[in-house]
């Protein structure tokens, strides 16, 4: 795509948004409103719904945005910046909302172990949510394990701004990693033990409808009582997802009562190249905003060796930059965890070998750390 296609791209998605952001809203002149009710959002509610195809061509569209504008995207609606509170539970498992799959695209290389995709879905305005928010899945059939009932929900961070990623507040993202089963005897894989809800979401196609429950979730939400502090954020694999939401509303939304000028230092772990997720966006931080964005890879299979000689994992990494980590830390620096929960006990153990190193107690120091609520984990 030329750069003035490009830029035509992206004015049209502003300019779309903006058409769209003219309709009714009961949020109005309103800064009071809560999220904790489902009478607002059904008022804030589309009206109008696209067709798929039309869908497909609004996904390119924002895609070119996010991938090639240096302009950051203008959103709506604003008055999602109204309330002081996050939503919570407005969908409980037993009165979950039908929400319909606007795509689902894979979101690593050919030479990435397993599948991981991005699945974006239509809420229609009804199920809000702030960045570092969950959505719970509930998937189609019965639960094996209670006849007659319904599968148990599964969380999935949320990878998304509250706009999601067409920027009008209708959508959010799911970063999944499709959950397959291998006999440790044979190498086969064993369908019949194959994660049910990830296998569900990766399969799914645009207009299926699927049920979601919540948002949920306050450990992970991005505090923005400061715009100019320093969020350390630590990932492995789909863990990014949070993440990915909060550089987005740091780096390419235009909201207004939001302008970054701290410091956002990404570290995120995987295999290899191929399994880097959402890599374009977090590459153009890079080189937009190279005074407030910092990126550190850790692939585990490309060779790359630890001070011990061993695979570079997400806490060796850690370990290198640590004496600056800590300074950052005592400054009142967050520091954010996400993503398998074995990632943890690693990441302890180098944080309490660099505080001894430094004549520190890693127990008071982490005391510490959760009493100024600089320290959030999310571990699954």
């Amino acid at each position: 795509m030329s750069h003035s296609a490009v830029s035509q791209a992206a004015s049209l998605s502003v300019s779309t948004g903006n058409d769209r952001s003219l309709r009714r809203s009961i949020f109005k002149q309103n800064n009071s409103i809560s999220f904790n009710s489902k009478s607002w959002a059904s008022s804030l509610a589309l009206n109008q719904r696209t067709t798929s195809i039309r869908e497909a061509k609004r996904y390119t569209i924002c895609m070119s945005v996010q991938q090639t504008s240096s302009s950051k995207v203008s959103v709506f609606p604003l008055e999602l910046e109204d309330p002081k509170d996050p939503p919570l539970n407005l969908y409980k498992p037993k009165d979950s909302y039908t929400a319909k799959i606007v795509s689902v695209e894979r979101a690593v290389g050919p030479n990435a172990p397993g599948e991981t995709c991005h699945i974006v879905i239509d809420h229609d305005g009804n199920l809000p949510y702030w960045e570092g928010q969950s959505y719970g899945v509930i998937p189609p059939g019965e639960n094996p394990k209670k006849p007659g009932a319904p599968h148990n929900v599964r969380l999935y961070s949320i990878a998304s701004t509250r706009y999601g990623d067409f920027f009008d507040g209708k959508t959010a993202s799911l970063c999944v990693r499709r959950a397959v089963y291998y006999d440790p005897e044979t190498g086969k894989e064993d369908p019949s033990k194959n994660g049910i809800c990830s296998n569900f979401l990766c399969d799914s196609k645009p207009g299926d409808k699927i049920q979601i429950t919540g948002p949920s979730g306050k450990v992970m939400l991005l505090p923005e009582n400061d715009p100019n502090a320093t969020h350390i954020m630590i990932a492995t694999g789909t863990g990014v997802a949070p993440y990915r939401g909060y550089l987005r509303r740091m780096f390419m939304e235009n909201v207004p009562n939001f302008k970054f000028g701290g410091l956002a230092w990404l570290f995120l772990g995987v295999a290899n190249t191929d399994s880097l997720l959402y890599d374009d966006e977090f590459t153009k931080y890079l080189k937009d905003h190279p005074e407030n964005f910092r990126f550190d890879k850790a692939l585990s299979r490309e060779g790359e060796k630890n001070k011990r000689g061993g695979k570079m994992y997400v806490q060796d990494k850690i370990e290198d930059y640590s004496d600056e980590i800590f300074k950052l830390l005592d400054n009142g620096a967050h520091i954010y965890f996400c993503g398998l929960k074995g990632m943890m006990p690693g990441i302890q153990d180098t944080l309490k070998r660099v505080a001894e190193e430094r004549g520190e107690s890693w127990d008071l120091k982490l005391s510490q750390l959760r009493k100024n609520k600089q320290w959030h984990v999310e571990v699954y």
